[in-house]
């Protein structure tokens, strides 16, 4: 059954979606960029709505000055508060539950990496993180690697280039962009996020999406070392897996991380650490 809610989050009235299911497990899932709890092509609609026949109820919200709810839009990394309030109506609607973990696509999931704690989380789902910050309309440098590893690794692309039909000016400003392999300010900020709270997460990756290439170039690095179990990866290019055949690999996916974080109990750190 699906439920529509309100609740408030520091003066403001946001609004909400409760897909219940009868078990003891919900997610509370958490949206990129500016995209409300709908999500794009109704994406999370339709996931809360597959994974709520399964057993899991899952709540969807507008953060503040998003969609239906009120207020200004403090960002991903101000969303503290917003994904807190959250958590506790899912608490209030659903006292049943024994487990909630965060579900969140893009900025959605650096958000909980950074801030799930705060929600009182035992657990995250990251889906095509985003782990470094790029100019506007520009890839990460990992997801250019691939692109030209991949059009060289071809026969086509060997084509093209002994046939100079390859842009060389272009090529050459790819490659000289695609030379940074430091691990990014962001992905460091969520590694010693992730250090500090220990909740066990899962990783799903977009394998043709260049936000999903960065993060896993990056999630690959010592410093997230230990932090996440094996990424999952789905065949598609599609950041929000709006290609035939991805919803149902998606749903499938998130219903086996979710069982996988089931099995992994949340670290519980001394007190004073």
């Amino acid at each position: 059954m699906r439920r529509l809610l309100t609740f408030a989050c520091e003066g403001e009235t946001l609004g909400a979606a409760l897909d219940e299911g009868g078990g003891d497990r919900g997610l509370l899932m958490v949206t990129g960029g500016s995209q409300t709890r709908i999500g794009s092509h109704r994406m999370y609609e339709r996931l809360a709505m597959y994974l709520a026949e399964r057993g899991i109820s899952c709540l969807r919200f507008d953060r503040r000055g998003v969609g239906d709810s009120s207020g200004d839009d403090p960002g991903y990394r101000s969303s503290g508060p917003d994904l807190t309030a959250a958590a506790d109506l899912l608490r209030r609607e659903r006292p049943g539950l024994t487990r909630i973990d965060g579900f969140g696509l893009c900025d959605g999931a650096t958000a909980i990496a950074l801030l799930g704690d705060q929600a009182g989380l035992d657990g995250l789902i990251l889906v095509n993180p985003w782990l470094v910050e790029t100019a506007s309309g520009e890839p990460a440098p990992a997801a250019i690697r691939q692109h030209y590893r991949d059009r060289l690794l071809s026969l086509d692309g060997w084509k093209r280039l002994v046939s100079g039909g390859v842009n060389y000016r272009k090529l050459f400003k790819g490659i000289l962009k695609s030379g940074s392999r430091a691990p990014s300010t962001l992905a460091q900020e969520v590694a010693a996020a992730m250090a500090r709270h220990r909740l066990p997460a899962e990783l799903l990756l977009a394998t043709g999406d260049a936000t999903a290439i960065a993060a896993d170039v990056e999630m690959r690095s010592p410093i997230f070392r230990g932090l996440a179990g094996k990424a999952q990866k789905l065949d598609t290019d599609s950041h929000t897996f709006a290609r035939p055949g991805d919803e149902g690999r998606l749903s499938e996916a998130v219903l086996e991380a979710v069982r996988r974080l089931d099995a992994r109990p949340a670290v519980k750190l001394p007190e004073g650490s």
